[in-house]
Order: structure tokens, then sequence, then C-alpha cells
């Protein structure tokens, strides 16, 4: 089986696929992707099934070389991909041959970036995924971020190669956004009116000790009820946490399955690419829509997702 060699391994670089989903109740979170996305999309430029595995680099990226030919796309933030240190171009199918290395550098914007190999990585599934779920140590390669020496594999090569590209209209459409649109949480009626407008009329900066687990922001504090008391309860990817400091938490793709906080508002589903792209530091803003338009916004870029006009050739 073909396979690439980590020279450099980056900052934090770990195999991710779509996740694992339903094993929240018995306390294990889905992982996957920060930004699924740009997985989705690099997968398909290379032709595989979107939920292939796949590397994620955050926000610096590493040196990878090839035992033999393969076919790749690099897409999320823009590391400054070069192929044997001739820039590249991102969300594009490219060919490479035996021998030569693909290297990553720090970020320009955002903050992970996708290498997506045709065939896909090849791991052992955990609970029917590659996915790295970094804080028990399982899934991936080896439960862990990559090393320098590690050997990873990857699926046959389709002899046919066929050159295709994101087109503009759907980059700048599917682009991260840094108003990050909430529906109500279901505490949300727990908040008094101020808390709704110290949310949504604030900006919020991501904190550096945000991880995959929470994104944990720095801003005004969240005023609460603090005379109501509540069962520690199940979560869902994207609850907005507000504990006791009133500096709000959003869960993320490695969250606990249960909290004990109050959820006041929840990231909607079409926006939950926007987060795994906020660097620390990172300004944001919140927007309180209702469900039906959450429902709507996702429909249309599913719709998106699936037509023609995603790629150009």
């Amino acid at each position: 089986m073909s396979a690439i060699l980590v020279q450099i391994p980056g900052l934090f670089t770990t195999v991710q696929d779509l996740g694992r989903e339903g094993f929240g109740p018995i306390g294990v979170s889905a992982s996957g992707a920060a930004d699924p996305v740009s997985l989705r999309i690099g997968n398909r430029l290379v032709g595989n099934p979107q939920g292939a595995a796949g590397l994620e680099m955050t926000l610096v990226g590493g040196a990878f070389a090839f035992e033999q030919a393969a076919v790749i796309a690099v897409t999320g933030a823009d590391f400054g991909p070069s192929l044997d240190d001739i820039p590249v171009a991102m969300w594009t199918s490219i060919e490479i041959h035996k021998g030569q290395t693909v290297t990553l550098g720090p970020s320009r914007s955002g903050a992970r970036a996708y290498l997506c190999i045709q065939g896909g990585i090849a791991v052992e599934p955990f609970l029917g995924s590659a996915s790295t779920h970094v804080l028990s140590g399982l899934g991936g390669f080896e439960g862990r971020a990559l090393r320098k020496g590690d050997r990873l594999e990857f699926g046959a090569v389709n002899s046919l190669f066929r050159k295709k590209s994101l087109s503009p209209k759907a980059l700048e459409t599917l682009q991260p956004r840094k108003l990050i649109r909430v529906t109500d949480g279901p505490q949300s009626d727990w908040s008094p009116n101020s808390s709704w407008k110290t949310l949504c009329e604030s900006t919020f900066r991501v904190a550096e000790q945000s991880n995959r687990m929470g994104i944990r922001l720095e801003g005004p504090a969240i005023p609460l009820d603090l005379s109501r008391e509540m069962i520690t309860e199940g979560v869902s990817l994207g609850a907005i946490q507000v504990p006791p400091s009133g500096q709000p938490i959003i869960l993320f793709v490695e969250q606990q399955t249960t909290g004990g906080y109050p959820k006041i508002a929840n990231v909607i589903s079409a926006d939950l690419h926007s987060l795994g792209q906020l660097r620390p530091r990172e300004a944001i803003r919140f927007e309180r829509i209702e469900m039906s338009e959450a429902r709507s916004l996702l429909i249309h870029q599913e719709e998106l997702m699936a037509s023609k006009e995603l790629f150009q050739e």
C-alpha cells in the first residue's frame, strides 16, 4: 500500500474524518474535522467519498514525503502549500509523483488546513471512524497528533487523473464567518434580556486556552440568574455555555457529552465550519436568528455542496 512519511509534523496535525456520531450516550463525543466543509470539499476534489480520512493541521502545517504517486488537494485555511518548494494552488486537485514532498507553513488566514489524498488515510477505525479523539487518545494514528518519522498509508490511486477546482463563487459563499449566527439554547429563558443584549451586541475574543473541546471566549460577562440551578444534562455541538464567570464557552468537536452550565444559545449548523477556522485572539460577534432561518441556511449550504456549480474543470 502507498504511504507518506512525516518529515515535519507541524504544530498539531491529526487524522480526521467526519466523526463518530451516535456514541454520546456512552460518553464518546463525535470528534471529526473542525471544519467539515473544507474536508468534504477536499475529498470530493480527489475523488474520495466526502467522509474519507485526511490530515487536519492547526495554525502551522508540516512536510510530507510521498513514497508513491498520488492525487491530493489542500483546503481550508491558507498555509502556503508547496510541492518541492514550488507553490501550488489550494482548492484544486494536484498530481504528486513518487518522491515528491508537500510542505505547508504557518497560517496566513484561518486556523486549520486539510490535506486530502486520493484513497484516504488508512488507519484502524475506532467505533466506525478514523477520527483522532486527542483527549481520550483514541482513533486516528495511535490516538495522537503526528510526529516526525510517522508513516501513514493511503488507499489505491485511480490511474485516471481529472483536474478540477472549487469555483470562485462557491469559495466566496462558503468563506468562514466572524458574525456567528445562533438560535435559542435550552436555558435561553433563564437569562434576563440583558444577557441576550450582551451576547449579541458585544465583541468577544477567542481565548488562547481554546482547543478542540471548547472555544473559550473573553469579553463582557453575560449576566445570569444565579438563583436557578440545573441538573447535568446532555449537550450538543455548538452549544454556548455560560459558567458562573459569565465568560461563554462554545462546545466544540471533542466536547464533553454532558454539562451542568446553562446554555443560552447554540451555533447554527451552517456556521459550525466557521468555528473551526477561529484563531486565538480573533474577534467574533453573534447574531440571534429563528430556527426556521437556521434550517433554511443549512438547506441552502447543502444544496450548494451537492450542486454542479461547486466545481469547475
